[in-house]
C-alpha cells in the first residue's frame, strides 16, 4: 500500500457553492434612521424621525375640486343656508305676532268695563319689553345665515349671471373666516335698536297712550291733573311714581331708539353692500320718469312740425288753403233728389 504524498490544500471543491447570506431586514417605517457609530443623536432628533412618516401618512394630498362639483356644492350651500334665513324669519314674525296678540288682548280686556284695572297695560309693556328682547336674540341668528346668503348672491351667482363684470375672490376668503369662526354679524345695541325702530317703539307707544287714557276715563273722567295721579295709584305705589316712572320709561325708548340707527354692522338683506336709500330712490324714479315724458313730448312737437312742413310743401289747388276742408266730390253728376233713389243697370246693357 502506498501512501498520498500530493500536498493537501485548504481549497473547497469547485462543485460546493457558498450559500447564499440571508437579505437584511429592511428597518420600519416608525424605526428611526440609523446613524454611524461616532454620531451622536439627540432626542429631540429621533422624535422628529419618528413623528415625519407617520405625518405623512396621516395627510393624504388634497385634492382640488374640479368647476362641477365646485359649482354643485355651492348650490347646495346656498339651499342650506337659505332655508336657515328663511326659518330664523318665520321665528322673528312669530314673536312679532305674540307682542301684537297679547297688546290686542290686554287692550281689549282693560276698556270693556270702567271697573277693570288699568295696571294690566303695564303688565303687558312689560310683556311686549321681553318679546323684544328674544327677538332682537333671533334677529342676530337671522343675520348670520342671510349675511352668507346675501355674500353668495354678490360674489358668486352675480358673477355667473354675468361674467364680464370684474369679480374677485373676497367673497370666499369671507365665507371661510365665517365658517372657521361663526361670529354675529351684528351687535345686541343694533339689534334692539332695529327691531325697536320697526316694530316695537309703535307698540309701546299705543300702550303708553292707552294708559293714559284709560286712567282719565275710567271709573269717571278725570277733572284735574291731581284727580288723574290719584287714580294712577297701584297698590302702595304713588300715582305720581307710576306716571314718572312711565315717563322716564318711553323717553329712553325714544332716545335708545335715535342713538342706535348709527350702528351699521348688519352685512345681510338689511344692509347690503350696496347702499338703499328709500326716498333717494323715490326720487330718482320720479326723475326718470319727468325725463321720459319730457323726451316724448318732445318727440311728438318734432312729429308735429315735420308734418307741418310736408303739408305746407305739397302743391295744392288754387284757391284754398292749408288746413281747409273740401268736401269730396260724390254723386256730384246726380241731382240732389236722387240721392235716395235705387239706381238700376240698363236692361239693354245687362242682355247684351
Amino acid at each position: 500500500m502506498k501512501t498520498d504524498l500530493r500536498p493537501r490544500t485548504s481549497e473547497r471543491p469547485a462543485t460546493q457553492t457558498t450559500p447564499p447570506q440571508p437579505a437584511r431586514a429592511a428597518n420600519a417605517p416608525d424605526a428611526p434612521e440609523t446613524a454611524p457609530i461616532h454620531q451622536t443623536i439627540t432626542p429631540e432628533q429621533a422624535l422628529h424621525a419618528t413623528q415625519l412618516p407617520r405625518a405623512a401618512a396621516a395627510s393624504p394630498p388634497q385634492r382640488k375640486p374640479t368647476p362641477t362639483e365646485f359649482s354643485t356644492a355651492m348650490v347646495h350651500f346656498y339651499r342650506g343656508e337659505l332655508q336657515r334665513a328663511n326659518t330664523w324669519r318665520n321665528r322673528l314674525d312669530t314673536t312679532t305676532n305674540w307682542a301684537v296678540v297679547t297688546t290686542g288682548a290686554t287692550l281689549s280686556f282693560a276698556f270693556s268695563l270702567p271697573t277693570n284695572p288699568h295696571f294690566v297695560i303695564l303688565i303687558n309693556t312689560v310683556l311686549v319689553g321681553f318679546f323684544l328682547f328674544m327677538e332682537a336674540r333671533r334677529y342676530r341668528y337671522y343675520e348670520i345665515w342671510s349675511g352668507r346668503v346675501r355674500i353668495l348672491e354678490t360674489g358668486f351667482f352675480m358673477k355667473m349671471l354675468s361674467p364680464d363684470t370684474a369679480g374677485d375672490d373676497t367673497w370666499a376668503q369671507l365665507l371661510v373666516a365665517d365658517l372657521e369662526e361663526p361670529r354675529f354679524n351684528v351687535s345686541e345695541a343694533e339689534a334692539l335698536g332695529r327691531r325697536l325702530r320697526r316694530n316695537y317703539l309703535w307698540m309701546f307707544m299705543l300702550l303708553a297712550a292707552s294708559w293714559n287714557l284709560k286712567v282719565y276715563m275710567h271709573p269717571y273722567t278725570s277733572p284735574d291733573f291731581a284727580d288723574f295721579l290719584r287714580k294712577a295709584d297701584i297698590g302702595i305705589v304713588p300715582g305720581e311714581v307710576v306716571f314718572l316712572v312711565g315717563v322716564f320709561f318711553n323717553v329712553g325708548l325714544l332716545l335708545f331708539a335715535y342713538f342706535t340707527m348709527r350702528l351699521r354692522e348688519a352685512t345681510g338683506e338689511v344692509l347690503t353692500e350696496r347702499d338703499f336709500h328709500p326716498f333717494q330712490r323715490v326720487g330718482e324714479w320720479t326723475r326718470a320718469a319727468t325725463a321720459a315724458a319730457t323726451k316724448r313730448q318732445a318727440a311728438t312737437v318734432r312729429r308735429a312740425k315735420r308734418a307741418r312742413e310736408r303739408t305746407r310743401s305739397t302743391p295744392r289747388a288754387a284757391g284754398t288753403t292749408t288746413g281747409e276742408w273740401r268736401r269730396a266730390d260724390i254723386h256730384r253728376s246726380q241731382p240732389p233728389e236722387d240721392i235716395h233713389r235705387t239706381q238700376f243697370p240698363n236692361r239693354d246693357t245687362v242682355i247684351k
